[in-house]
């Protein structure tokens, strides 16, 4: 008997949809991805909060647009009418204190950063030799005047030339007199009255008459030139008391002007020299603002221009100042060493031209402004 085999197919399961991760794959949910071929889905409408974020993320970024447009018309407005530097600084005098004699220091009367007004005593020197120096000064002059006399009284010159005026005037009368018998004996002669010798012997008297005369008149010229040379010795006596009496004001070195002494380098019982540097005073009511400005800025800077002043030291504090003068050169021209551009290595290099400002005010306290103080100033052109 034949057994007949038939085969019975398996049952196929149907293909599982292609699904894909949705995420970074780490764990995120995965969601299917339609088939190829499959119709998809439409997108859905955007809801009114999203359109209502877009409509707020324009607007902010128009307003910074805006923003930024105003503020570059307002800086490129402001460029054309005004200058501006952070290179600038406060300027003062420093007035060294330098003694104009040498001698040992009996006296200090000051300390380091002391106020002091104009014309204080600040350090004494011993004047003991500069003081006998003026004692005999006075005691030439006193003899120099007896010499010459005073107001009221005649010195030894003026009595010199008295007592020559009167040897001429005496002279002058017997010159008279012997002229006149000269002429008497000349005519008695004429007359044979009186002899030859007796003629002779009357001449002879007139001409020593004449004699006695001129040298009278001589010596009234020298004693008046005597009461000249004791005039000149007079104020050559006069001058040397002067100046002895100058050097002796020399021993007490006082302050030049109102202001603070600093770098103090003088100590009592020491010697000092003349020009040796002991202080130095800084008056700080008189202050200024030197300003480098490029040479591309100075343009249209003017004397007389407003300028805004700002110190580091005091920030928010702002000073009011003028343009007082600009340099006649750039600052390198008043270095020690001025660049040479006549080299074969050139590179140019913007110059700067100092600008001094005044500043407007006085300086008070609590806003002092001292020499050296970095400021940024902002000049006014229009």
């Amino acid at each position: 008997m034949t057994t007949t085999t038939i085969d019975r197919a398996e049952p196929v399961a149907p293909a599982a949809p292609d699904v894909r991760p949705i995420g970074d794959g780490h764990g995120s949910a995965t969601a299917p991805t339609p088939l190829a071929g499959a119709p998809r889905a439409e997108a859905a409408p955007a809801t009114p909060a999203k359109r209502r974020r877009n409509r707020i993320a324009l607007a902010v970024a128009a307003g910074v647009v805006l923003a930024l447009a105003g503020l570059g018309v307002r800086q490129w407005r402001f460029g054309r009418t005004h200058v501006s530097t952070d290179d600038a600084q406060i300027q003062g005098d420093v007035i060294p204190v330098l003694p104009k004699v040498s001698g040992f220091v009996a006296e200090v009367r000051f300390r380091e950063n002391q106020r002091v007004r104009a014309g204080d005593t600040l350090v004494v020197l011993d004047d003991r030799d500069l003081a006998a120096k003026l004692a005999q000064a006075e005691a030439d002059l006193a003899e120099a005047r007896a010499a010459v006399g005073t107001a009221g009284r005649a010195g030894q010159a003026q009595a010199q030339l008295a007592a020559a005026r009167a040897s001429v005037t005496e002279a002058e009368a017997v010159a008279w007199k012997a002229r006149g018998d000269l002429g008497r004996f000349r005519d008695l002669a004429a007359q044979g009255v009186v002899s030859r010798q007796e003629l002779d012997a009357a001449e002879a008297a007139s001409r020593t008459a004449d004699a006695h005369l001129q040298a009278a008149r001589d010596l009234v010229r020298v004693a008046a030139a005597g009461v000249t040379s004791a005039s000149a010795r007079v104020g050559s006596a006069q001058a040397a008391r002067d100046q002895a009496a100058l050097q002796l004001s020399y021993t007490r070195l006082v302050a030049p002007s109102a202001g603070v002494v600093s770098r103090k380098d003088v100590e009592v019982g020491q010697l000092v020299q003349v020009g040796q540097p002991l202080m130095s005073v800084v008056p700080l009511n008189d202050v200024w603002v030197v300003a480098n400005l490029k040479e591309t800025e100075v343009r249209d800077v003017r004397p007389g221009d407003r300028v805004e002043i700002q110190v580091d030291s005091y920030p928010g504090h702002r000073f009011a100042g003028t343009v007082e003068s600009l340099s006649p050169a750039s600052g390198a021209r008043f270095s020690l060493l001025p660049p040479d551009n006549a080299t074969g290595n050139f590179t140019k290099v913007v110059q700067r031209i100092p600008v001094r400002v005044r500043i407007d005010g006085a300086n008070h306290p609590p806003h002092v402004l001292r020499p050296g103080m970095s400021v940024n100033v902002v000049i006014t052109t229009a």
